[in-house]
């Protein structure tokens, strides 16, 4: 009989060994993913909010965001430094969930209620929850409220755009504040430096969101300007040249031509 026993046991420790590598194998098991919760708001295929504490305004909406965004949690606004981070997640929890992995970004804070009392909540927009469904089962997911997901930060990638700076709609040549948007990479930024014409770069300012500013320049500023970025993490720099022009307006949008 020995023999047979040990048979049954080398079969036993290669079906073991087989749901353990295949285990591996599933995405959200993967090293670096985490635990969190996820709820939603707003409209059901919307963006969540117009804009949120970030500072972006109606561009969550429009492409290349495409309302694939997140309020977060105490820890993943993290004060307005989370504001333009991406984070893969996907849902298994639910008899609706795909199990596929879908990209958001921060672009609002959710400072209550679950977002608070979990360690990592994401405040999903409708259209990303629905995005985490089971082809024809969005509305099933969402109608669940919430669900538990695994999640782990991801590099934003804006494919064909660039990074763009929506001035103030109360910018004065002695104020100048506007909002960094679709940095792709780490997502967040570690300094913003502004060179009015003639002049050196002055170190900006964050606002608890994506927005930086500058309040004491010393007199009017002139431009064009040319604005500095070092990444959060990676500490990558780039140089936006004459991004903003000498006859700029508040309120307005001003594309550059570089992105990490």
């Amino acid at each position: 009989m020995a023999p047979l026993h040990r048979c049954f046991a080398l079969l036993a420790l290669f079906a073991v060994s087989f749901k353990f590598c295949y285990c591996q194998n599933e995405t959200i098991n993967a090293p670096g993913w985490g635990n969190a919760g996820a709820t939603w708001y707003g409209e059901p295929e919307g963006a969540g909010s117009t804009g949120g504490a970030c500072g972006y305004g109606v561009a969550v909406a429009n492409p290349p965001l495409y309302a694939m965004v997140s309020a977060g949690g105490p820890s993943l606004f993290n004060n307005g430094k989370g504001c333009g981070t991406c984070y893969q997640i996907v849902c298994s929890g639910n008899p609706a969930c795909s199990g596929r992995a879908i990209t958001v970004t921060i672009t609002d804070e959710c400072p209550g209620g679950p977002c608070a009392s979990e360690p990592v909540h994401f405040d999903l927009s409708g259209k990303a929850m629905g995005a985490l469904a089971k082809p024809g089962q969005a509305g099933n997911l969402r109608a669940a409220g919430a669900v538990r997901v695994s999640y782990r930060r991801a590099a934003c990638l804006y494919k064909g755009t660039e990074i763009a700076f929506h001035v103030d709609a109360g910018a004065t040549p002695f104020y100048m504040s506007f909002v960094v948007e679709y940095e792709n990479g780490d997502g967040d930024l570690a300094s913003v430096e502004i060179q009015p014409a003639g002049g050196g770069f002055m170190p900006m300012q964050e606002m608890r969101s994506a927005e930086w500013k500058l309040l004491n320049s010393g007199g009017a500023l002139t431009g064009p300007f040319n604005i500095r970025l070092t990444s959060g993490e990676s500490r990558k720099v780039v140089v936006a040249q004459a991004v903003i022009p000498a006859n700029w307006k508040p309120d307005q949008t001003y594309r550059s031509i570089v992105n990490f």
